[in-house]
């Protein structure tokens, strides 16, 4: 499909499938709620992954890409049987493309009440610089 546009032709594409990956559990796999702020000196990822603690969240940052997961045991009733469950437990997993802005050296990550904060540090060479100006 094309439009024109004041005379030039501009080109419709549908994005690339992403490749999917064929999971060996049947636990969902959920996309967690993310806000991303800048800093001047870093960039702040806060992931919502309620259930999941230090011991099974994951960041990983490999040639420009960053993956988040986090897994959350599956919840065990014992001797009971549920009668109504609106809450689902499942899985976390997302991908973002990071530019080379980032100092991968220095990424931070905590967790803390289910929320992941990584702090992307951003590299010395993109920081802005504070010229001192002198008179005369």
């Amino acid at each position: 499909m094309t439009t024109e546009l004041k005379g030039k032709e501009i080109e419709k594409r549908q994005p690339a499938a992403a490749t999917r990956t064929e999971r060996s559990r049947t636990t969902p796999v959920f996309t967690p709620a993310t806000d991303i702020y800048e800093t001047a000196d870093a960039f702040v990822l806060l992931a919502d992954m309620p259930g999941v603690s230090e011991d099974t969240v994951e960041a990983k940052f490999e040639q420009g890409v960053l993956t988040i997961s986090g897994r959350v045991p599956q919840e065990s009733f014992d001797e009971y049987q549920p009668c109504w469950l609106e809450y689902r437990t499942g899985n976390y997993e997302r991908t973002f493309a990071i530019s080379e802005q980032i100092d991968a050296d220095k990424i931070e990550g905590t967790v803390k009440n289910g929320v992941l904060r990584l702090v992307l540090p951003k590299a010395e060479a993109v920081k802005p610089k504070l010229i001192k100006v002198k008179a005369g």
